[in-house]
């Protein structure tokens, strides 16, 4: 109900400015846009074109401006910086946080972004360039770099005067205690300074078990972290210890958007940059890319199917041959879907840092036992299927229909353990060598698995029917 309501606020919205727009009523479209909140603002904004937009930004105050330029999805955010002049970013990346501001010029060609970093203050474009050198999938790439820390030998009054002084207009929920050389001691939460007389030393309060992330440590792996340790905010230390950031839980829930999104397109045979530029053209070649190696592996498919061909092609093998074929797609299909089932659990378990996706022998061991069940039973129906179908055709020769249904029934079975195989370890060796996991879930694997699972079938029915 909620949701139906919230799609009518936002329906009524478009119609509302979609009207201001076309009576060139500035004056009303800013007063009502202004009194929006920016998330439903670029919700509408990522439905209209261009030149409605370039009104919109005219009409925005710059705060409002910021906020929707940082919601708006990636190829809307392309298209509107190809009409905001330089002056117009340089202020928008003023009111953003320094780390969605890097996030934003990163964007940028670099020639532009050079420009608006030198026309911000020295003290925030070092910190803005010291993000841009971070992977945009790490956590010193999704970190903000604004932090209260105060020094172990301080008391809570010199704390919580640390805090009033503090120009930051984010939350926080703990103060982070450094050495005199800026190494992580710890943090001290807030609820303790209130708490806590006010000569009272801050290292005697300093939890010294605090849960930090490295900077180099991957968004999937904090995600993790934040997730099994209920995690708020979490500080970011550099190689040698020291405290450079925090990450909240609000970037985390953007990450898991994120990492759950890329890992379905790469499942399906895309990637997340198809989202990045609204081109048909741009779209079409990221899934060709994809596409192209699976055609190439169908053709194998039919290599195979026509290697088997001459080995059928003598005495009356051709019409167990003949027989044959109709019941591939059964096998490639069925096999090919017990794998991908395999390697659904296996990648969402890794992605997700379960202990159990980490070890390969316990997931082996309950996985086998699965597909041996699976296998079983698909090979059984598939049996009685294919008994079915065979019954309506009539082998002439000295072809028994059992052997072929047997065949089948075998060939099902052993096809299904080996796609459970692969689709088992496939993940685990991806993941060693540094490969997406999700990878073995892609259009390449299944037309690999496509192609075993045919030779394996025709293998079987020439030794068992020939």
């Amino acid at each position: 109900m909620a949701d139906e309501q919230k799609k009518l606020v936002q329906q009524i919205l478009l119609q509302q400015i979609e009207l201001l727009l076309g009576t060139d009523s500035t004056q009303a479209l800013g007063k009502l846009l202004n009194e929006q909140r920016s998330s439903d603002i670029a919700e509408v904004v990522e439905l209209l074109d261009n030149d409605q937009r370039r009104i919109i930004f005219n009409v925005l105050d710059t705060p409002i401006s910021a906020e929707v330029l940082e919601k708006v999805n990636e190829a809307t955010r392309a298209e509107i910086f190809d009409f905001l002049r330089e002056e117009e970013i340089k202020d928008i990346v003023a009111e953003l946080d320094l780390d969605d501001a890097a996030d934003l010029l990163a964007e940028l060609p670099e020639e532009i972004s050079q420009k608006v970093i030198i026309s911000i203050k020295p003290a925030d474009a070092a910190k803005i360039r010291k993000l841009m050198s971070y992977s945009e999938d790490s956590a010193g790439g999704i970190m903000d770099p604004v932090v209260i820390s105060v020094p172990e030998d301080a008391t809570v009054a010199e704390a919580v005067n640390k805090i009033r002084s503090a120009e930051i207009d984010e939350d926080f929920y703990s103060v982070y205690i450094v050495d005199k050389t800026g190494r992580f001691l710890g943090d001290v939460r807030v609820r303790l300074l209130l708490t806590r007389p006010e000569n009272a030393k801050i290292s005697d309060l300093i939890d010294p078990d605090t849960i930090c992330v490295s900077a180099e440590a991957d968004q999937e792996e904090v995600k993790n972290i934040f997730h099994k340790n209920d995690l708020i905010v979490a500080p970011v230390l550099d190689r040698e210890h020291k405290l450079i950031g925090r990450i909240t839980a609000d970037r985390i829930i953007e990450v898991a958007g994120q990492e759950a999104a890329e890992d379905l397109y790469t499942m399906a045979g895309t990637d997340p940059d198809e989202l990045d530029n609204v081109s048909v053209l741009h779209a079409a070649r990221i899934r060709m890319t994809w596409l192209l190696p699976a055609l190439f592996g169908t053709g194998i498919t039919a290599l195979v199917l026509m290697f088997f061909h001459g080995r059928f092609g003598f005495e009356n093998l051709g019409l167990v041959y003949a027989a044959a074929i109709p019941f591939v797609p059964m096998i490639a299909a069925i096999s090919g879907n017990a794998g991908l089932q395999t390697s659904a659990i296996v990648v969402c378990g890794l992605a997700t840092g379960h202990l159990a996706a980490l070890r390969l022998r316990q997931v082996f061991m309950r996985e086998v036992r699965i597909a041996l069940l699976v296998a079983l039973s698909c090979g059984l129906l598939g049996g009685v299927i294919c008994s079915l179908l065979l019954s309506f055709r009539i082998l002439g020769g000295t072809i028994q229909p059992a052997r072929i249904i047997f065949a089948f029934a075998t060939a099902m079975f052993s096809a299904i353990m080996v796609a459970t195989t692969l689709g088992l370890f496939l993940p685990f060796l991806f993941r060693r060598i540094g490969i997406d996991p999700a990878i073995s879930s892609g259009p390449l694997v299944t037309t690999a698995n496509d192609s075993i699972s045919v030779a394996i079938y025709m293998t079987l029915t020439l030794l068992l029917v020939g």
